[in-house]
């Protein structure tokens, strides 16, 4: 823990998990309240697999959220690995923010959650997300209906897309955090090592880059990750994982087309976070059937 000069009496600060039903625009929000992209996004559900910590530094508060991946009935061990991840976070923090989709409320995968949420003993703030994607008009009864659900400490719309409604979420949910000094020193954003977020980044763009089946089968892992301290050139070797040969095809892509693809848009991504320029080199392998197989589970890090 971070141990600050001044009287910390009147200083707040708590971790904060953020839960919800797979695509709901978690990730896409808590990188909206920091102000930059920790977690990975795409249209497709299920994008987040991992735990991923991001802290909000404010004059006399910090949050540290932890973006979850999203929780459904999952059958595959992959699935029943990324949900168990999940819940596990619930009951150690002193908040959850549930996020929910406005424009599509009651879904299966967020009334498994509120279940879950009955056997929790935290306070719960709801952001109701996509107001972007409803009539204004629709908004109030969203509310009143999505309130009536659980004890909620606070329900409030927002758009994590648009950036509204940020502010007064973050407020709310300062309100309720304890007393306390900050767990983390004013610079930092994540406890994740950059070539955690490098492998991330590459495996956002194989979500949204390609289609069908692909990124679900995919797993990124770095082999490489080195600074050249004369010419400041980061040099990645990082490896795109697939369960089959026809995968493996589309990945590349007609003469090598779809990696080159992936691998421009994922440098640039990178380059922003390290702040130099990245030379990044992209290989495809075969790992048959890795998303059911316990050990290639935990070599990938799930």
């Amino acid at each position: 823990m971070v141990k600050t000069e001044d009287n910390t009496e009147n200083f707040k600060s708590g971790f904060v998990a953020i839960a919800g039903a797979p695509n709901v625009g978690k990730s896409t929000l808590m990188n909206r309240m920091l102000g930059e992209k920790i977690s990975i996004t795409s249209s497709k559900p299920q994008t987040t697999r991992n735990r991923i910590l991001g802290v909000l530094h404010r004059p006399k508060a910090q949050i540290v959220f932890i973006d979850t991946p999203g929780i459904h009935k999952a059958r595959s061990p992959l699935n029943i690995r990324i949900v168990d991840t999940a819940l596990s976070v619930l009951g150690d923090v002193d908040l959850i923010l549930l996020v929910a989709d406005a424009s599509e409320p009651d879904s299966e995968s967020e009334g498994v959650l509120i279940e879950k949420l009955h056997h929790q003993n935290r306070p719960v703030v709801l952001a109701l997300n996509k107001i972007d994607l409803i009539k204004k008009a629709q908004l109030p009864e969203i509310i009143e209906k999505a309130s009536g659900r659980y004890r909620f400490e606070k329900t409030v719309p927002v758009s994590a897309r648009q950036g509204s409604g940020i502010d007064e979420l973050v407020q709310s949910m300062m309100a309720i955090l304890p007393p306390g000094p900050p767990f983390f020193p004013p610079e930092s954003l994540t406890d994740l090592p950059e070539r955690f977020i490098a492998a991330e980044m590459i495996r956002e763009k194989v979500f949204r880059l390609t289609g069908q089946e692909i990124p679900y089968a995919t797993a990124v892992t770095v082999d490489r990750f080195k600074q050249d301290d004369e010419t400041a050139l980061v040099k990645i070797d990082a490896s795109i994982h697939v369960e089959r040969d026809s995968q493996k095809g589309i990945i590349i892509g007609k003469n090598g087309a779809k990696l080159k693809e992936i691998g421009a848009a994922a440098r640039k991504e990178i380059e922003k976070m390290v702040g130099a320029k990245v030379f990044l080199k992209l290989f495809v392998r075969v790992q048959k059937n890795w998303s059911r197989d316990t050990r290639a589970l935990r070599k990938f890090g799930y």
